[in-house]
């Protein structure tokens, strides 16, 4: 492994129903090495935001949890984590396709997408103590060779599906983890205007006029995406000059 610490250490089961679940449960009886990773062929009750379920086909994909101690950040700089998980998802797509083919982007707060098809999924859970956190278990969903998305097929895509040609999973989980590795370690050193400005070059819809959906009022308006806040609110402009923040799933996206 061409890294410190991020992936030294590898907890790959057969079968299990939620990796970050699993992390948590052997969390409260051992105390693991910064960066061990827990992975697995099938995951049968993967887990998305806000408890949505996220599917996967066995042993096409990469499914993994990786566990970080982050105590030099605040809570309520936690995003920041997520910014850096979504910036390192990016660099290693971009790295394994042609960027002047395929479009990649990361769709607040938690999703990439390639040529606005969700390509991978993420799942931060975090323990804080004293308005610090303390724990993170980081469950990555990454769609590496699976070729049938069902009745998502207009939603989600592949690897494989992209170039046409499967992929070794143990290259692309190496590639992944040693870009969590390098925009972990910039966190800690306090590059977070770089993260955030990083992050924003390839935020889905940043500075884009575009239409969005009130979910919590049910109402469509034209805005553009401005900022994303280090609590992970969205900040979106209106038409009419407002500057309005959302929570996770107050928001909908119309492109």
């Amino acid at each position: 492994m061409e890294t410190l610490f991020v992936g030294n250490n590898i907890v790959h089961l057969t079968e299990v129903d939620s990796t970050n679940s699993y992390a948590k449960a052997l969390l409260k009886d051992v105390k693991l090495p910064e960066g061990t990773v827990i992975s697995t062929d099938n995951q049968t009750k993967g887990k998305g935001q806000r408890g949505n379920i996220w599917a996967t086909e066995p042993a096409a994909n990469i499914t993994c949890s990786v566990i970080l101690y982050p105590k030099f950040l605040s809570a309520s700089d936690h995003f920041f984590l997520s910014k850096v998980i979504s910036l390192a998802v990016h660099a290693t797509l971009a790295e394994l396709l042609d960027s002047g083919n395929y479009d990649i982007k990361i769709k607040w707060p938690n999703d990439i997408l390639v040529n606005n098809k969700k390509i991978c999924g993420t799942l931060i859970e975090n323990a804080f103590r004293h308005e610090k956190l303390q724990e993170s278990i980081i469950g990555i969903g990454l769609n590496v060779n699976q070729e049938d998305f069902g009745e998502l097929s207009d939603k989600a895509t592949s690897l494989k599906l992209l170039c046409n040609k499967g992929f070794d999973k143990a290259v692309v989980l190496k590639r992944l983890l040693k870009h969590i590795e390098v925009q972990y370690l910039q966190l800690k050193q306090a590059k977070e205007a770089s993260i955030h400005e990083n992050y924003l070059k390839h935020l889905l819809l940043f500075g884009k006029t575009s239409t969005f959906k009130d979910l919590k009022n049910d109402g469509e308006f034209k805005g553009k995406i401005v900022d994303v806040l280090p609590n992970g609110l969205l900040i979106i402009e209106t038409s009419k000059k407002e500057r309005r923040k959302f929570d996770m799933k107050e928001i909908g996206f119309g492109y």
